[in-house]
């Protein structure tokens, strides 16, 4: 083969293991952003859908930003997993440079994105996730259930960018509810973690966990989110007389769903693809969005 014939297919090789790098699969948590748009619009936030656009492509690239910089600081520990171990950076098929050239770049351009949000706040998020990944990545995530809380934060950190994106301060109540589903999230990640990959030399955090500890602490958590959002429910002036529990159900199977993938088959360890393979999980998140644009009035939405 001839030396340009092999720089022409290392070129595509190369961008393949970048797309990689990105994880577009992860962008799939920023569907958090969304999660206040219903209540928020039939409140009379003023929508642009341009705006809201900008702002979750924008934390899409500061994600990835994100995600490289931990491939490239847990290339030694992805090396003894056999999932990870072929990631781009962990494989040696990306140089670490390169993949810090690429976080940075996609940072810049996420803060960019943000910026022409055209609402100041969306910077300002974009700017507090990343600078916590860093705090996360440096140190923190090798401190039991303290990592649980970091994590469950990007969730809550997504929420509070939707609220800035459609112009409105989220409620305490969105708050307590979306904190408590993504700290479920969280530990029942490190469940799956510890299930499949209990060496603590792959994450050092899991020799602080144990399966009996992590399902008493989803126990806690699952009710605490459906209690938080059974109160919700009843409390919020948003929702029309009489439907104030449409959504309810589906957040109760969808919550009961998850404990059972992660407690009894032992899934959890990538929220992305625990909700890709899960049907049950899909459809209870397409009745929740039906259901709460019904709760709150959908003609109201459309007018």
């Amino acid at each position: 083969m001839s030396s340009d014939a092999m720089h022409t297919s290392e070129q595509p090789s190369a961008l393949r293991d970048l797309v990689r790098l990105a994880r577009p699969r992860d962008w799939l948590k920023n569907v958090f952003v969304l999660m206040p748009l219903p209540f928020a619009v039939a409140s009379g936030a003023d929508l642009s859908v341009g705006s809201l656009l900008l702002g979750i492509a924008g934390m899409c690239l500061v994600s990835s930003s994100v995600y490289a910089l931990n491939d490239v600081l847990d290339a030694e520990r992805d090396r003894l997993s056999a999932r990870n171990s072929r990631r781009p950076v962990a494989s040696g098929r990306l140089s670490a440079r390169t993949a810090l050239a690429a976080a940075f770049i996609w940072l810049a351009a996420g803060m960019m994105l943000g910026q022409l949000s055209a609402h100041p706040g969306a910077p300002v998020i974009l700017a507090a996730y990343a600078a916590m990944n860093l705090v996360y990545s440096f140190g923190l995530k090798h401190v039991p259930l303290v990592d649980a809380f970091i994590l469950s934060t990007f969730y809550v950190l997504r929420v509070v960018l939707g609220c800035v994106l459609v112009g409105v301060a989220p409620s305490n109540w969105l708050l307590l509810c979306s904190s408590a589903l993504a700290l479920l999230i969280a530990l029942g990640k490190r469940r799956g973690e510890l299930v499949n990959a209990p060496s603590a030399a792959q994450r050092p955090a899991l020799a602080g966990y144990n399966r009996v500890y992590l399902d008493q602490a989803m126990a806690i958590i699952a009710g605490v989110t459906l209690f938080s959002y059974a109160l919700y429910s009843i409390e919020t002036p948003l929702l029309v007389k009489g439907r104030e529990f449409a959504s309810l159900p589906f957040v109760v199977f969808g919550v009961l769903e998850y404990l059972r993938l992660a407690q009894v088959r032992g899934e959890g360890e990538s929220p992305v693809e625990l909700l890709l393979r899960s049907p049950g999980l899909v459809v209870a998140g397409v009745g929740w969005v039906l259901a709460s644009l019904w709760s709150v009035g959908l003609s109201r939405l459309l007018g």
